[in-house]
């Protein structure tokens, strides 16, 4: 039987489980997780979330338990799931180095550039270790690298057109329901620089600014989003060779967008790399924020575009109501992935074929798409946009 232990305390592992899922896994709108028939090698494995009385790896563990009812819990592991965030600004790579030390699997929810580069420098200890290693394996990052990886190979294998041009855009209603974690990411996030690239090059852009109004389609809409620096820009531009990459985010109720920008006017760009100033900001601003997410939801959303030189879009998108149970599906997803054998020794993101194997890229993705309202992939905008303009000639834009 499939085993985790929550690093915190084993012993209460399992009721910290069993009280998250009291607290927001098995409300009566959840829809139900599809229990997963697998090997008995797989069944047997043994995880450690770190992280997991918090929301992502609490989240995370009530997903894995649900795909593996007969959940058991103990010390020694074959897989370290990372959930313990935020990863902005932290100088090592403590939980990576341990678990190569260990010859044990890893594999981590980073959002953070500099963290996921610094996770990839262990690659030749990974390699000499024979230990299989995944950074940015959450949601997004996460299975919107999956997602992208999957529209490359889908406009690869239908023409020659050239790929021009990928962005990916992020909603999240309030915080998600993520808890304080989210605030903080979000608040580090505005001290850094955006990295994009454009026509191959790379450029650095103001953070939350560059405001697009983007369609997500059934049970979102319209919503606006801004730019963020973010690591799948930097490693879909580098592993698939995509010259032009962005990323944007977005939140509701407005004024949440509205206050993230005036902050990086407002503040010094060094107080918002500060964690423990950060985390001062966290303190005065989670209980206003909890208060709207109980009005607002939780609803989450990506899309992610693909241009090509023939003048195609092709487009992903994937929305579900609650990020704060959706992360924990995606994440497990990703840590079944590990145990079936589908990543190599090494360190990789997820859009590499030796982190997720291009075969195992459809079986991550519907196991992560359980309980989305909205699920596509390869589709033209105009197919799944809310409100699509007609421009004549039963051509729509």
């Amino acid at each position: 039987m499939a085993r985790f232990c929550l690093q915190l305390n084993a012993g209460i592992g399992r009721n910290l489980a069993m009280a998250f899922a009291a607290d927001t896994g098995e409300r009566k709108n959840s829809r139900k997780i599809e229990r997963v028939e697998l090997p008995e090698k797989v069944r047997n494995s043994r995880v450690l979330i770190l992280g997991g009385t918090g929301r992502v790896g609490g989240s995370t563990a009530l997903a894995l338990s649900k795909f593996c009812p007969d959940l058991r819990i103990i010390v020694d592991v074959d897989l370290v799931i990372h959930t313990a965030g935020p990863f902005q600004q932290a100088e090592k790579c403590t939980v990576l180095e341990a678990a190569i030390r260990n010859q044990t699997a890893y594999l981590d929810v980073c959002d953070d550039t500099s963290y996921a580069w610094r996770a990839k420098s262990y690659m030749n200890q990974a390699l000499d270790a024979n230990v299989p290693a995944i950074t940015t394996g959450g949601i997004y990052p996460g299975v919107s690298n999956v997602m992208a990886a999957e529209l490359v190979r889908a406009a690869k294998s239908e023409s020659k057109a050239e790929l021009e041009r990928l962005r990916f855009y992020y909603y999240t209603a309030g915080s998600g329901g993520a808890g304080p974690t989210i605030l903080s990411t979000s608040f580090l996030l505005l001290g850094e620089e955006v990295v994009a690239y454009n026509k191959g090059e790379k450029i650095k852009l103001k953070p939350y600014s560059g405001m697009v109004n983007i369609d997500f389609g059934q049970g979102i809409g319209k919503q606006d989003v801004f730019l963020l620096n973010l690591p799948e820009v930097r490693s879909i531009h580098e592993v698939l060779g995509v010259p032009t990459v962005s990323a944007r985010f977005g939140t509701a109720p407005f004024f949440w967008n509205w206050g993230m920008a005036a902050m990086t006017y407002l503040l010094p760009a060094e107080t918002l790399r500060d964690r423990s100033k950060v985390q001062q900001l966290v303190q005065l601003f989670d209980p206003l924020v909890r208060a709207v997410d109980g009005i607002i939801g939780e609803k989450v959303s990506m899309r992610v575009d693909l241009d090509c030189s023939d003048g195609k879009t092709r487009i992903g998108i994937f929305s579900h109501k609650r990020l704060s149970e959706s992360v924990g599906i995606s994440t497990a997803a990703f840590a079944l992935a590990i145990l079936e054998g589908s990543t190599q020794p090494g360190v990789w993101f997820p859009e590499e074929p030796e982190g997720i194997a291009i075969e195992a890229r459809e079986t991550l993705l519907s196991r992560a798409a359980q309980g989305t309202i909205n699920f596509i992939m390869n589709k033209a905008p105009w197919m799944v946009e809310t409100d699509p303009k007609e421009i004549g000639f039963g051509i729509y834009s």
